[in-house]
This record gives C-alpha cells, structure tokens and sequence, in this order.
C-alpha cells in the first residue's frame, strides 16, 4: 500500500485546491475576487420533465495548444499557471467557471420553474506533463488517478444534498474539450437527471418483476456474446454493449454484485480497473492511427431518497467516441436528438472485432505493476497571501 498524502489549499477567490502527493509548502498568491456568476440558474423543461443548466460563464473558458503539442505557454493546468503556479504531481481544483455552485446565486423569477444551481464542479488534473493520456500515465499515475476519483466521490457524497457524483473525461476537440492538457472532471448533482432516472427505474422494475438483478444479467449476458468482447479481465468485462448509442462505444462494467461506487472496490478490483481503463485508451489510440477523441463517464450508483446508493447498480465507466471511420464523425442529428432514437452506422458485433483486433497487438495491460494507493488526507487549510 502506497499513501498518497492530500493536502488542501484555497484560492484567493475562495475555490479549493487539493495537492495530491510532494507539496512543499507553497502559498497560493492572493487571486482577483471570483465572479458571483448572477445568470447562473437551472430552468425546469416541463414538457421533457427535466432541468436545463443556464450557464453563460462557460463562453469565457480558455483553450490551450491542442493535443500533440509538446507544451502550452497559456496552458492553465500547467505547471506555472494560474491554477497551479507551483510543481505539483496531482491535483483538484473547484472549476473557475462552473456549472453548479456549493452556494449559488437565487434563481430569478420567471414565467417558468427555476432553481438554484446547486453542487459542484471539480477538474481533475493526472500529471503536470501538459502531453499525455491515461493510456501513456505509468502504473503509479495512473493508480493514483484512481484513487484521487476515489477520494472525492468518497467526500462528495458525505454531503447529503448530493444525489449524483459524475467522474468524466472529455478528450479532444471533436467532444468540445477547450484544454488538452490530461485532465477530468468531477459534478456533484442535487437532483437525478432523467437519464440517470430512467436506469434506475429500470433496475427497480426488474427486481420487482423478476427478483434478480439486471445488472448482473446484463454482465452475465455480455460474458456469453464473445463476439463484443474486447478485453475483459477477472473484474470487469471490457466490450461493445449490446445496443450502443455509437459506432464505437465500450463499456467496463464491474462484474462483482455490490460494486456500485468506486468507494466498493477492492485493491484487486482498483488495479483491474487501471488495467482495463489504460487498455481502451490504447485501443482508441491505435484504432484510427491517431487519439481518438472520446466522452468517458464513470456512472456511480446515484443515491435514492433515503441517501443510499442505488441497489443492484454496477459501476460501470462507459466510452463514447464520435468516430464512425477515420476522419469521419457520427453527427448526432435529427432522429436522435428530437426523437431519441439514436441511429447506429455499424453492426455492435464488426465494431467489437475491429477493437478487438486492435487489443491483440497492443502492449498488454501490466495490471501486476499497477500500485495500490490510499489517499492519506493532511490536517489543516493552507492559506493564501497578497502578491
């Protein structure tokens, strides 16, 4: 067991920072006072049911030197830059310009429900190294990613007021990511989006109807469709599930009943995971001979009413690249977006095999070299001072 030592920081606008691993005492220099974000709201959908985030202060986000470039001068996530201006291993910072807020601005009075934009918005940073991908971080990188996800889902959800905790990663321009430096987020949600719902629901049916778990089924289902098997391993199947949303799309879902947040796992379960995370990095790093850019979300077991985690949930990180072939993007259109209806230009089971073939000639995941590492948080707030 390797601790990793958290030591927590504040910006002079009063957003945390949290350094994972070597700090040497450095001060945080006095930041210009944050914005009070007035616009920032959520509106309620009536028709859909759903809430929609009003957040104009994205359009002021930065862009840095897109992937490949070997270093960003304007890069904030830099070593040097306004997040970080000390060498850092790792770190979380709360997001400059948010979606969601611990303390949010009341929502205006309009002809329609409003609420407060409540929860919150954290930007992981792997590495100092502005190159770079989880498939490219070494064992102990990658390991402490893990166990930093970890970490802040653990503390996110201690707070009641949370029902979602979302890890997710957005890699490259064609999924909007504005900074290419190796990085993820982390939202922290009041409510249960629709989407979110309807899984749960689903899973509450099944147990009702049948008395089993559908995500076990689901597992035990993939496990037997060897032809959209990818690169599974003893605890997590890696494949094309079997009605994906787009072209190439992979799923690592756990298999192990009572994994339902990343809280659950074991050191066993933890390097598992790291193995199979770097693997289909790889994979899409080789597929099309360039990065592929992807969405990735860690879909933890959302917690019901009560503040419990959702039973017979299995977490699961879910893979959603754009590509349909080199150079060509599946648009999300008409169809699927006023229908729903999302429209697959390839057969699941010719997409696994294309992946797959891919996995057969890349490095081998070296789960054994992968480290267990425990997040050791240090006492205390390190304070700010004027520049």
């Amino acid at each position: 067991m390797e601790d990793l030592e958290r030591w927590e920081l504040r910006h002079g606008d009063g957003r945390r920072l949290f350094v994972y691993g070597t700090y040497a005492g450095e001060e945080l220099p006095q930041d210009a006072p944050g914005g009070a974000w007035p616009a920032l709201h959520l509106r309620h959908d009536a028709l859909n049911d759903q809430w929609v985030a009003i957040s104009p202060a994205r359009n002021t986000r930065p862009q840095s030197a897109p992937i490949g470039a070997t270093a960003a001068p304007s890069c904030p996530l830099c070593v040097g830059g306004p997040e970080l201006p000390f060498a850092y291993e790792a770190a979380v910072f709360e997001n400059r310009f948010p979606t969601l807020l611990e303390e949010p601005p009341e929502p205006p009075r309009l002809e329609g429900p409003t609420a407060p934009s409540r929860g919150r918005c954290e930007v992981v940073l792997y590495t100092p190294t502005h190159t770079g991908s989880l498939a490219t971080l070494t064992a102990r990188e990658l390991a402490r990613v893990i166990a930093i996800w970890t970490d802040r889902s653990a503390e996110l959800w201690q707070e009641p007021q949370h029902r979602v905790v979302l890890v997710f990663e957005n890699r490259g321009e064609d999924v909007g990511a504005t900074l290419s430096h190796p990085h993820g987020q982390i939202y922290a949600l009041d409510r249960l989006p629709v989407y979110l719902q309807t899984r749960m629901d689903a899973l509450v049916q099944h147990r009702n109807t049948h008395g089993t778990c559908l995500s076990c089924e689901v597992v035990e289902r993939d496990l037997a469709a060897t032809e959209r098997r990818v690169r599974d391993n003893a605890s997590f199947t890696v494949g094309v599930p079997f009605a994906p949303d787009w072209p190439f799309e992979l799923h690592v879902r756990a298999r192990r009943h009572g994994v339902r947040r990343l809280t659950d796992l074991t050191i066993d379960e933890r390097r598992d995971l790291a193995g199979a995370l770097r693997e289909v990095v790889r994979i899409y790093d080789q597929l099309f001979d360039e990065p592929l850019a992807y969405l990735m979300a860690c879909q933890q077991a959302p917690a019901d009413l009560t503040g419990r985690p959702a039973d017979d949930w299995h977490l699961s990180f879910e893979f959603l690249p754009p590509n349909r072939a080199p150079n060509k993007l599946k648009v999300r259109a008409t169809v699927e977006t006023a229908a729903g209806l999302f429209i697959n230009d390839t057969v699941p089971e010719a997409s696994a095999a294309q992946l797959a073939a891919v996995s057969t000639v890349a490095e081998g995941a070296e789960v054994a070299s992968i480290p267990d590492v425990d997040v050791v948080p240090v006492p205390g707030l390190v304070g700010v001072t004027d520049t």
